[in-house]
């Protein structure tokens, strides 16, 4: 028998993906179709619980990807003035690197219409599953990863776009909602600490291995929003800096995660949602492949297997030069690469005219299959690290021993001295570097930047107001690229949504 599920794309107010359920056959048909399932009836078994639920986590891959257009993950990279191209029909990347970004950029699209879909699913999730007979224990845990999830694609849209709509029920094209208006910051951040305070209370294990949303994964997320909330645009200082530091403080206390020995775990499937991974979109070669390999290989060089190499994204060598002399994140096929060998010879190397990104780099796929199953990186536990040692710092007047503890572990494994007899704002400073350095091009820089209203500048090493923040290679930051607009699509058919500052 044919389950037929309609998925219905909602109006293009939203972009959300709302599961809408076939009618009844009763005015064709003596004897209703069994087949079909309505909303009502469709949310009667735990299988079905699961199913909703697992839809939740199909949207974390839409921003991945890369090709000849770019991919939207990269927006978040070229935002910060430390990225390059050499892929000149990427439009949408090279306007977002010279400010000349404009609200018809499909990277932003794609930012808003996944992470309403995964909202939608999430809402569904989370008002049907209490009414499905199941064991208690599955649906707590099943609830508590829809809220994470939830949790998760809100704090994306309030750090990118700022005020939002703020939806926590489902939408049909007869709802009230359909046409909705923009939440406060403060709303959507208050939604977004309830969830993860819900999540956190669900029973779910601290780490797993198939990738699921987890006990750590909940409290590193929770510390990031609880760092965020401390800054800007919020400003709730001194009590949401000792949030964050706690929040984090139980991640490191749990010993359930550590820092990798080797940076090549960074980006090895076979450690994947282990050790340093706390959080990670989940690819599989093959089946679900990922699909950003051909991105961070340089243009037409001829080094890897797949038939495509765009050289979509590239480190600014500047940037990759403010590192300290001698740190290991900078040596080759670390962190970065300046040369590989010849598809046609592997033993003839060629110099590659830049640094691009090893630690999102699957060799298996470029030197053999052309299949990446390479998960992404969300959370790791260098990030919780440093946001506990940023944290702490605050917290202390000055940094403790944990915290300087929290940022030399990053540092011993780069092979740099320890930090020591640092004053507060000396230390403050080191970790915004520290964050820079470890987590480039990871999604981590740009939020950084907007949170703490800093730019670090590649020329002193020292970090600038963002408004006014001179890129290396020209463009000015004003204050409209504090934001990301919101797509066209939405301000055209929503009368309820104004564009944001700028743009």
């Amino acid at each position: 028998m044919r389950i037929t599920i309609k998925k219905y794309i909602s109006h293009l107010v939203l972009g959300i993906g709302l599961l809408l359920f076939s009618t009844s056959c009763n005015d064709f048909l003596e004897e209703t179709d069994k087949s079909n399932f309505t909303q009502n009836t469709y949310f009667t078994q735990p299988k079905h619980a699961e199913s909703i639920v697992n839809s939740i986590y199909a949207d974390l891959r839409s921003t991945t990807g890369g090709g000849f257009n770019g991919a939207p993950w990269m927006m978040l990279e070229f935002a910060t003035g430390l990225a390059n191209t050499d892929l000149g029909q990427a439009q949408n990347s090279i306007n977002i690197r010279n400010l000349a970004n404009n609200s018809d950029n499909s990277y932003g699209g794609t930012y808003w219409t996944s992470s309403y879909r995964g909202i939608a699913n999430a809402n569904l999730a989370i008002q049907n599953i209490p009414g499905i007979t199941m064991d208690e224990n599955q649906k707590a845990r099943l609830l508590g990863e829809a809220r994470f999830l939830r949790a998760y694609y809100y704090f994306n849209l309030v750090r990118i776009f700022g005020q939002v709509p703020l939806i926590t029920e489902p939408v049909d094209l007869n709802s009230e909602a359909l046409y909705p208006p923009k939440a406060t910051e403060e709303e959507i951040y208050n939604l977004i600490v309830s969830d993860l305070v819900a999540a956190e209370a669900a029973g779910l294990p601290i780490t797993d291995k198939t990738g699921k949303v987890t006990t750590g994964a909940i409290k590193s997320l929770l510390s990031s929003v609880y760092l965020t909330m401390a800054g800007y645009p919020l400003q709730k200082g001194a009590e949401y800096f000792k949030k964050a530091a706690d929040k984090a403080q139980e991640v490191i206390s749990s010993g359930a995660y550590d820092l990798f020995a080797s940076y090549n775990d960074l980006h090895n499937e076979a450690t994947e949602n282990t050790g340093e991974h706390i959080f990670m979109v989940q690819f599989a070669p093959f089946i679900m492949a990922s699909g950003w390999q051909t991105s961070i290989i340089p243009y037409n060089k001829g080094i890897s297997a797949y038939s495509d190499e765009t050289g979509a994204i590239y480190a600014n060598t500047d940037f990759v030069q403010t590192y300290e002399p001698g740190d290991k994140r900078t040596k080759e096929k670390e962190f970065y690469f300046t040369e590989y060998s010849l598809s046609s010879d592997r033993n003839t190397n060629v110099n590659l005219g830049g640094y691009f990104i090893y630690k999102h780099f699957d060799p298996k796929a470029q030197l053999e299959t052309t299949s990446s199953g390479l998960n992404w990186m969300l959370m790791r536990y260098a990030e919780v690290l440093l946001i506990y040692a940023e944290a702490a710092n605050e917290v202390s007047g000055g940094p403790t021993a944990e915290a300087y503890e929290a940022i030399n572990k990053i540092r011993r494994r780069a092979e740099l001295p320890e930090l020591a007899g640092l004053s507060q704002p000396q230390f403050r400073e080191a970790t915004w570097r520290e964050k820079w350095h470890e987590l480039s091009y990871e999604n981590k820089t740009w939020f950084d930047m907007v949170r703490l209203r800093k730019a670090f500048n590649v020329k002193t090493k020292n970090f600038d107001d963002y408004i006014g923040h001179q890129f290396s290679y020209g463009p000015v930051l004003k204050e409209r690229e504090l934001l990301f607009p919101v797509p066209t699509a939405e301000i055209r058919n929503n009368k309820n949504l104004a564009q944001n500052l700028g743009y």
